[in-house]
């Protein structure tokens, strides 16, 4: 067989088109999991490879796109993964025979890895070495890195790849209707990053169509003398009693493969929905432009793609005037704020102002269950701090959002004029009106921590400048409970801190041991850190939050004193003495003191104020 990288010199290669759509056209429901069909059924792996070929491919993919231990562990089959991967390999190269090109396919791992997700990039290298080990075993001629967004994970792919061999490799990235990266990475950036890393041969695959993915070979084009690759779906997809149906014709596809041919391309294939039809009629189209050179497309004066820091980070003094009291070093007073039920807020403004008036600080809005019909706190937020001269901190929780659109709502947040943020992962909404609703998580705190803090030196999630940076102050959570009894919540905390974090909210705190505790190990990576003290109305909720709250532990000497407490009157006075104490303890080791609940009851948490000599009566 001739050397890939010089058959490219010389024609264009025509790859295939979708192994998933010609499983799922031939029976295979899209529940199951295709690439463990390399093992059970082997015969229809090699029928869809044989109708490529036959089709006129230059070049079959292996049967392994999902074929990371990450995305066969919910199959259950993440034992099976070199089995998988060694079989697609055999299976492809069995059918290639010698005329025919092998390409090891990997796609991401279906998971967020660091700066975005809990897998660091060194872990998501070994899972990408562990599948390209077995291809290169199983006999490819040459690595796939197709469908890839982030571009930390598909370095960790090419790092991997490069560990186990020195064959050809081509790394595909997705993009979107406007021709970014599904992460917002314009072309021009990412084809520069895939050439410094590596790749072979770059470009296009999959979740557009071909006249997206034309512009970006133009875009990319410019900025690359790499060969070029483009394996566009055959249009969006539409619904059609239950399956999706891909409308474009074979001869729509085949005019574009002209098309990305003259814009230099040297390998053209197709993604979802492109079948053995659509391939041989590229394929017609391909050979009939003759057998020539690169097109030779000259870069493009292109607008320049703004990326770094524009403009210097706001300091933290200057965000706000909570984070002009953290700078200085002075302690903040905090009371929590349930969001009203339905859309009238007048209420809550006017407790707002009672509150400012009492030199309360900031009014803190908790989360609320999502399945529940409250307000969200963001808009509670910033109704606050719009209509009084009280200071907010909303907490911004990751559940049933994705990255992109949590960026895009705190760029809007800050427009609107929110500041202060508590970055949570959150909790499903098991809890409401609702019980049957569900959540979903694209990154966790951690992930939305680097977010904003990307934000915050003025470029997005892509990389891409922003132009002016956001000033928002970095706040998160912190249970001092289980950090004191589990590391890996210790080195949780100490990432979202790395990644950006400026204080740290805590979990209520009935035992100061347990809060010095906490600061002890937490020293070498210390921030502002804001304690959370809640004044336990009654026994009984003192024992459910000893044995029902994870990293909740009241002292026995506390829970015998509200157990004596002989009636509803008697049990609130004794919890506000209990949390007055506390805070009188904690004083001098933290920066400032949150109130919590019990909710709408304002006066309580004035009452454990009042020991901090708050001017005023209480409300």
């Amino acid at each position: 067989m001739k050397d890939f990288l010089s058959s490219l010199e010389n024609r264009v290669l025509v790859c295939d088109g979708a192994m998933g759509t010609m499983l799922y056209s031939k029976g295979v429901f899209i529940s199951r999991c295709f690439d463990e069909m390399n093992i059970s059924n082997p015969q229809l792996v090699g029928e869809v490879h044989a109708d490529y070929i036959k089709a006129g491919v230059d070049i079959i993919e292996t049967n392994t796109f999902g074929g990371n231990r990450t995305r066969l562990m919910p199959h259950g089959l993440a034992e099976f993964t070199r089995e998988i991967n060694l079989a697609g390999a055999r299976i492809a190269r069995e059918a290639a025979g010698d005329n025919v090109f092998v390409a090891g396919a990997i796609g991401p791992l279906g998971i967020r890895i660091e700066p975005w997700g809990k897998i660091a990039k060194d872990e998501a290298r070994a899972v990408f070495r562990e599948q390209a080990e077995a291809l290169f075993e199983g006999g490819v001629d040459i690595f796939i890195l197709e469908t890839f967004s982030d571009l930390n994970e598909v370095e960790a792919a090419i790092l991997a790849v490069r560990d186990v061999s020195a064959k050809p490799l081509i790394v595909q990235m997705t993009i979107e209707e406007d021709g970014n990266s599904l992460e917002g990475t314009p072309p021009e950036v990412f084809a520069k990053k895939l050439e410094g890393w590596g790749a072979d041969v770059l470009g296009l695959n999959c979740s557009v169509g071909p006249q997206t993915m034309l512009d970006g070979i133009e875009r990319i084009a410019t900025v690359t003398t790499k060969h070029l690759s483009v394996q566009p779906n055959a249009g969006k997809p539409r619904s059609v009693d239950g399956r999706n149906i891909y409308l474009c014709s074979p001869e729509y596809m085949a005019s574009y493969a002209k098309k990305f041919v003259e814009q230099g391309v040297r390998i053209v294939g197709g993604c979802c929905g492109t079948t053995p039809v659509h391939i041989r009629a590229m394929r017609a189209a391909v050979r009939s432009m003759g057998m020539r050179k690169s097109a030779g497309v000259k870069p493009a004066a292109t607008t320049p793609v703004s990326l770094g820091f524009a403009h210097a980070p706001i300091p933290l003094a200057e965000k706000s005037r909570f984070a002009r009291k953290l700078a200085n070093g002075q302690f903040v007073k905090m009371v929590d704020m349930i969001p009203p039920q339905g859309h009238d807020y007048a209420e809550v403004l006017d407790t707002a102002k009672r509150l400012e008036s009492e030199d309360v600080d900031v009014i803190t809005v908790p989360e609320v269950p999502r399945s529940s019909a409250r307000m969200n706190a963001t808009s509670l937020a910033m109704l606050l701090e719009t209509f009084t001269g009280m200071e907010s901190l909303a907490p911004y929780a990751c559940g049933d959002r994705n990255l992109l659109g949590m960026q895009s709502d705190l760029l809007g947040a800050y427009a609107l004029g929110l500041r202060n943020l508590l970055l949570i992962t959150g909790d499903p909404p098991h809890v409401g009106d609702y019980p049957d609703a569900t959540a979903v998580y694209d990154v966790d705190s951690i992930g939305l921590t680097n977010m904003v803090y990307r934000l915050n030196q003025g470029i997005d999630v892509g990389g891409k400048s922003i132009g002016k940076p956001t000033g928002f102050l970095i706040g998160v959570g912190a249970n001092p409970g289980l950090i004191n009894s589990d590391d890996q919540e210790l080195k949780r905390f100490q990432y979202k801190v790395e990644a950006g974090a400026e204080f740290a909210l805590t979990q209520p705190v009935f035992d100061p041991a347990t809060l010095e505790g906490f600061l002890r190990r937490v020293e070498h990576f210390r921030i502002p850190v804001i304690v959370g003290i809640l004044p336990l109305a009654s026994y009984k909720v003192a024992e459910y939050l000893n044995n029902e709250v994870p990293g909740c532990s009241v002292p026995s000497s506390i829970v015998d004193r509200l157990r004596g407490a002989d009636n509803p009157d008697t049990a609130r006075a004794e919890g506000i003495r209990i949390a007055q104490e506390i805070l009188g303890e904690i004083r001098g080791m933290v920066q400032g003191v949150q109130i919590r609940g019990p909710f709408a009851d304002y006066e309580t948490a004035m009452e454990v104020l009042s020991v901090l000599n708050l001017k005023g009566a209480s409300l």
